[in-house]
């Protein structure tokens, strides 16, 4: 059967199909809830949450669902770059964006650097709820971490964009490993070597970690219907990841016009930025990407993301979507409007019939 594999066994699921953990609002209980019910493993991205938020969010998982499902979070939410940062820095690199703010009619926010790691207090809430499964990007936890992960019984799943990240993964002995193709939607979880250089395609990926590796492997990136499904399986994978074709569906906490935007079936390139947060992701092109080239300088993590969150409200309300940036995956053909759990059983039924 094409859905036995060692991740549903690892992680007690009916089928090896994963809801990609997206943060920043994108994530729901209610969506979380569909995929896990419907026998995939549900997830949630809380690496924005402060720990008394991340509490109430397990609150309302656990009033929807009583299966498997996944918290992640960020092991480094915050760039070491910040520490000590020239304030004449900040405000000169405010300027570069301030005649979208004078177009907009909106002044420059005001901006400390400031900012400290919410990481391990998260991880002490993470553990109160103690969900089925731990998952990280950008790093990878301490062995204090990892072992208290292990006596409460929570599975740890790691990101590699890299066989040299798996690699350190496999050594830190998480229970799987996220091969994160440079297809995949938003942020590039690179952890030892740049983004930059750290870019490649999920199939190439996917058989390196297969010969080089061990550990379980889920495939992300660029998957959005049950042939991708079967080519990663085909390849190797034991579970897969899916994020964009989970991001349009009723019960993601994408706005209505991000998800019109990605179902519109138009032409929409992608393309790797920084300038929507300080690090970079893959979103589909704008005014403000194609202006902001990558070698520009721009604010470290989080800070960026503090600029660029009133200009990105102020774009939304004065419908300037061209200002807007939507985060989404190479591959939006054939995206459809699904409830999660109608994707779901779209995807369990037509990769039965492939496999």
């Amino acid at each position: 059967m094409w859905n036995s594999t060692k991740i549903t066994q690892l992680l007690g699921i009916p089928y090896p199909i994963l809801q990609g953990p997206m943060g920043a609002g994108f994530s729901t209980a209610a969506l979380l809830a569909a995929v896990s019910n419907a026998g995939g493993l549900g997830s949630y991205g809380a690496y924005t949450l402060t720990p008394e938020e991340i509490l109430e969010a397990g609150k309302a998982i656990k009033e929807l669902t009583n299966k498997p499902y996944n918290i992640n979070l960020w092991v480094n939410d915050v760039d070491k770059t910040l520490v000590n940062y020239p304030p004449e820095k900040l405000e000169k690199i405010k300027l570069l964006f301030k005649p979208y703010f004078d177009e907009l009619g909106i002044p420059l926010p005001d901006l400390s650097a400031d900012i400290p790691s919410k990481f391990e207090k998260q991880v002490d809430t993470l553990f109160e709820i103690k969900p089925a499964v731990f998952s990280f990007i950008f790093g990878i936890p301490s062995k204090e971490i990892l072992n208290e992960s292990r006596r409460l019984g929570i599975k740890t799943i790691g990101a590699a964009t890299t066989l040299e990240e798996a690699l350190a993964l496999e050594e830190a002995q998480v229970d799987a490993i996220v091969a994160s193709g440079f297809e995949a939607g938003g942020h590039r979880p690179s952890f030892l070597r740049p983004a930059q250089d750290s870019f490649t395609g999920l199939f190439t990926l996917l058989q390196q970690l297969k010969a080089k590796t061990k550990t379980p492997i889920i495939a992300a990136g660029g998957i959005i219907d049950a042939k991708g499904i079967a080519a990663a399986m085909t390849l190797g994978a034991d579970a897969v990841q899916l994020g964009t074709a989970f991001m349009v569906t009723e019960e993601s906490g994408a706005t209505p016009l991000h998800k019109q935007v990605l179902l519109s079936g138009t032409a929409n390139p992608t393309t790797v930025s920084k300038s929507l947060t300080g690090r970079m992701g893959r979103l589909l092109s704008n005014r403000i990407s194609d202006a902001v080239p990558f070698e520009t300088e721009v604010l470290p993590f989080p800070l960026q993301t503090k600029l660029i969150a009133p200009l990105k409200a102020a774009a939304l309300s004065q419908g300037k979507t061209e200002m807007i940036s939507f985060w989404s995956g190479q591959n939006t053909s054939g995206l459809k409007h699904y409830s999660a759990d109608g994707l779901m059983k779209a995807l369990i039924t037509e990769t039965g019939a492939l496999l």
